[in-house]
């Protein structure tokens, strides 16, 4: 290994927040000139975008998971570069991971939505679906380019942007080789076969909860009360990341609703009357009374009661920050104005590693997008100019005011909120559509391509931030990524669109052997009963909000708080134990170099398990959709695989903790 490799490594300041007077210098200052776009660098963006699109549509409509693309694209792009003996690459890399990486978000965004139209018995042309994509990726880029300064640079070191971190300690380790590389591919080989094993053969289980022991399964089945904890490594892994701070915050929402909100609701069950029972749970009266036991579990009470509380929460807490935030938009807003109007050579210069796109011709492409929508709802879906402007106003305001919520979420948790986002998305659009007079199926399909469209900017946003703080830290230009991520929405969006309309026309989403879509079916069990006439849960929409205004009032994150109440507790506990580990070996001992050096170690290590367990879950994904079933037989979801998941999970931990305190002070 060469000097200038052992050198390569993120400046000591990459993750904590600076000093006052204090800048961050990247991996590659703005005084260098990396090649970042090259025609290898676009060829493999575009390949990677059309592989991990198709692979991710098939298995996020056929398994109901859609894998995170950044990470293998970025361990595939390192790969690759050293394979073929390139020097230099990081620049490269960072732009063929940028464009690849259009995938998962794009796939997120048309999954999440838009089988919902086949679900309902409706049809979605190969355009539509397409247009849909492409429109809601396009917004998402140019409504987060005026917020990249804030996030990525004026907010150093305030979030812990945990798949950015994953993924940029991928690329760097790439780059060096030697011993950082080895420690990366061997956290990576420990995190990926110890998930392997769980999701492939069934060594163990994926999760345990407290029924693992009688007492837990009287106090689930009596009073409602029950903990998880997933046992993967790669959860393992985010928690560390993230730090114990914002676990301890995400995970004491899911205790609100998990060891309060739930016991409480499941206790009153039998003094409640049948039929207010039955609509508070949004089902039917028939359905409660055939089998009450069965639907007040713990875990449908959350999901009928918790999710709904925690979406209400993102939502204001969405709200909170666009007024807190407001200050920033209308910079962002007045830049673009002032910009636009003025003389192009009137800008200071600006750093290489500090240079968008200029606000001119953002805002131009904005303008150019939003007429082409408009032109997409008037002409292909709507009928009349009162319900295209309503439908135009709708996206642009939601995705606008939403924009900051997805990026904030994907900075803190690393887990884009983008489902509750959109399920708001729709309540609200199927509201104000009624209220103009469009209402049915054709109602129904309107607001679902308007979802279709918002989610896919709320979850391109969220992906988009990710990128840009992976240039931040190593020092790539802004502006090539922006401009080149264009080129990756295409890409994906079309194969998206293809891929959909293959699997309806041979798999289908509805009746025996169909494929499971679960997002896409909570989406019409919103919508059907908004535009045909049914039960909202609007009271506990209204109590999250209030919730959500409680804790700003008192200073705690809402939106982690929130994110905590929407995603179940076996997601969010791990994370906790990985903020502890992280804790531990930091400050174990009174040197701060050394729990530097531990910190950062343990921060690699981390990285592997998440980069090795994504990796390896698409393979068992892609078993499971090939219908290749190794598991074994009855053990996999007995109670001593559960004992086992849970003596395993105790020894990572303690492998990880062991491994992370072998670190020195001059590594």
């Amino acid at each position: 290994m060469s000097d200038n490799q052992k050198n390569i490594s993120l400046p000591e300041n990459a993750y904590r927040e600076l000093h006052a007077g204090e800048t961050y210098t990247p991996l590659m200052p703005a005084s260098t000139s990396p090649r970042e776009v090259t025609p290898y660098s676009v060829i493999m963006g575009v390949v990677m975008a059309i592989v991990f699109s198709a692979a991710a549509a098939f298995l996020g409509l056929k398994v109901g998971q859609v894998f995170e693309a950044a990470i293998p694209i970025a361990i595939i792009a390192a790969g690759m570069g050293n394979v073929l003996g390139k020097k230099n690459m990081l620049g490269q890399n960072v732009i063929i991971q940028s464009i690849g990486a259009s995938s998962g978000v794009i796939v997120a965004g048309a999954i999440f939505t838009l089988p919902a139209l086949y679900i309902l018995g409706l049809d979605a042309a190969f355009w539509q679906v397409f247009l849909s994509s492409l429109f809601g990726g396009l917004l998402g880029i140019l409504l987060l380019i005026p917020f990249r300064k804030y996030f990525v640079k004026e907010m150093h070191g305030k979030y812990p942007f945990p798949e950015a971190t994953a993924t940029t300690e991928v690329l760097v380790s790439g780059e060096k080789g030697g011993n950082q590389a080895k420690l990366l591919a061997v956290a990576g080989l420990v995190g990926g076969l110890y998930d392997f094993a769980v999701g492939t053969f069934g060594l163990w289980t994926e999760s345990v909860s407290t029924r693992i022991c009688t007492w837990g399964q009287v106090a689930a089945d009596k009073f409602k009360v029950v903990f998880g904890l997933n046992t993967s490594a790669a959860v393992l892994g985010l928690g560390y990341i993230i730090g114990l701070k914002y676990a301890m915050i995400i995970t004491a929402g899911s205790c609100l609703v998990w060891f309060l909100i739930v016991p409480l609701v499941g206790s009153l069950a039998e003094s409640i009357d049948p039929a207010a029972m039955a609509s508070l749970l949004g089902v039917t009266r028939a359905d409660l009374l055939a089998d009450p036991q069965a639907l007040f579990t713990p875990e449908n009470l959350f999901a009928f009661i918790g999710k709904p509380i925690g979406i209400g929460g993102i939502a204001m807490a969405g709200i909170i920050g666009i007024v807190r935030q407001s200050s920033i938009i209308r910079q962002a807003v007045g830049l673009a104005v002032s910009e636009f109007g003025g003389k192009s050579g009137a800008a200071p210069a600006v750093e290489r590693t500090q240079r968008d796109l200029s606000m001119k011709r953002v805002l131009s492409i904005l303008i150019a997008t939003l007429v082409c929508i408009f032109v997409f709802f008037h002409f292909g879906l709507l009928d009349g100019w009162v319900q295209s402007v309503t439908a135009i106003l709708i996206v642009f305001v939601i995705a606008f005011l939403f924009t900051t919520v997805a990026a904030n979420a994907i900075a803190i948790v690393g887990t884009n909120p983008v489902s509750g986002m959109t399920l708001m998305t729709l309540i609200l659009a199927s509201l104000v559509l009624a209220s103009v007079g469009l209402n049915g199926t054709t109602g129904m399909t309107a607001a679902l391509i308007i979802g279709g469209v918002v989610c896919t900017a709320l979850s391109m946003a969220g992906g988009f931030i990710t990128d840009l703080k992976i240039g931040y830290w190593l020092g790539t230009t802004p502006r090539k990524q922006e401009t080149w991520k264009f080129l990756g929405t295409f890409v994906a969006a079309a194969t998206v669109a293809g891929v959909m309309i293959i699997l309806n026309k041979t798999f289908g989403f509805v009746g025996e052997g169909a494929l499971v879509a679960p997002q896409a079916n909570a989406m019409a069990a919103v919508i059907q009963p908004l535009m045909t006439g049914g039960q909202t849960p609007w009271m506990l929409y209204f109590c999250g909000a209030a919730l959500a205004l409680v804790l700003t009032s008192i200073g705690v994150p809402a939106l982690a708080f929130a994110l905590g109440m929407f995603i179940p507790m076996e997601l969010n506990a791990p994370l906790v134990v990985g903020g502890l580990i992280a804790w531990f070996v930091s400050n174990r001992s009174q040197d701060k170099a050394l729990n530097k050096a531990r910190f950062d170690r343990g921060t690699l290590i981390a990285s592997g398990f998440i980069a090795g367990g994504a990796l390896l879950g698409v393979v068992s994904a892609l078993l499971t959709y090939c219908e290749v079933d190794w598991k074994i037989s009855g053990w996999a979801s007995s109670n001593a695989a559960e004992w086992t998941g849970l003596a395993m999970y105790v020894a990572l931990a303690v492998y990880m903790t062991w491994h992370t305190l072998q670190a020195k002070k001059d590594e």
